[in-house]
Formats: structure tokens, C-alpha cells, sequence
């Protein structure tokens, strides 16, 4: 009888209990225009340091911002899942990445391809002969 009595007031104290347990929501943001100025500082300000920081980076940082704004919803979701990819790849897996990718912005489609394709029929000690021929450019960060 305590059993039936404690079981049914289980789910009476789950549900009085719960909404003090639960994160309370975060009310979403407002479109920029709606923005207050502290709000607009907190997200500018990160990129006006490195701005400020960096005045030889300054004319490739523009350059992609206006490259940003150019791509369409799909190009600008594939282009984040890349740098998601890059940024879990081991340092090596990036090194092979950074000098593939300048390798094939200096070919035509069909090259490119062409270059794929080689690289996934590579051994482990032709794909380093490979990168001793074609290093990655230096990052300039």
C-alpha cells in the first residue's frame, strides 16, 4: 500500500519538480537593427582586435568577409563543416590538407580530379614524397 502510494506520487513530484531542474530558456536575440549597443560591441569587438592586431592580414581578412557575404546559405554551411572537418584533423592531417588544397587552386577541374584520385591511391611513403615536392605555403596567421 506505501509502494502504490510512493509510486503514484512519483510522477506528481517529477512534474512539480522538474521546471526548477530545467535550464530556464534564453529568449532568442533580435534581428541586428533591434540590437542595443552593448550587444553590437560584444559581437564586433572580437573582430576589430584582431583588425587592429594585424594590419599585414588586414586586406585577406576583407577579402573574405566579402567572399562570406557572396556565397549563398548552402555554400556558407558547407564551407563551416569544412573548417569543422580541418579543425578536427590531426596536425599532420592538416598539413596534408593545406598543401592539397593550394595544390588544387592552381588546377583546372579535371586536373583536380585527376589529383584526387592519385592521392587516395597513394602509399603512406609516396603521399610524404609528395608533400616534400609540393610543402604547404606558409600560414599566415
Amino acid at each position: 500500500m506505501i509502494m502504490n502510494i510512493r509510486l503514484c506520487l512519483l510522477p506528481l513530484l517529477l512534474a512539480v519538480a522538474a521546471p526548477a531542474y530545467s535550464q530556464p530558456s534564453q529568449p532568442s536575440l533580435p534581428e541586428w537593427d533591434q540590437l542595443t549597443p552593448a550587444q553590437r560591441e560584444t559581437l564586433i569587438a572580437p573582430m576589430r582586435d584582431r583588425w587592429n592586431a594585424s594590419p599585414e592580414h588586414r586586406q585577406r581578412m576583407y577579402e573574405h568577409a566579402r567572399g562570406w557575404q557572396q556565397m549563398s546559405p548552402e555554400q556558407r554551411s558547407q564551407a563551416r563543416r569544412g573548417m569543422h572537418r580541418f579543425q578536427n584533423m590531426s596536425p599532420q592531417q592538416q598539413r596534408e590538407a593545406r598543401a592539397l588544397f593550394a595544390k588544387m587552386r592552381t588546377l583546372d577541374k579535371a586536373q583536380r580530379q585527376e589529383l584526387r584520385e592519385q592521392w587516395h591511391r597513394m602509399t603512406p611513403e609516396q603521399r610524404r614524397q609528395w608533400l616534400e615536392a609540393n610543402p604547404p605555403p606558409p600560414r599566415d596567421r
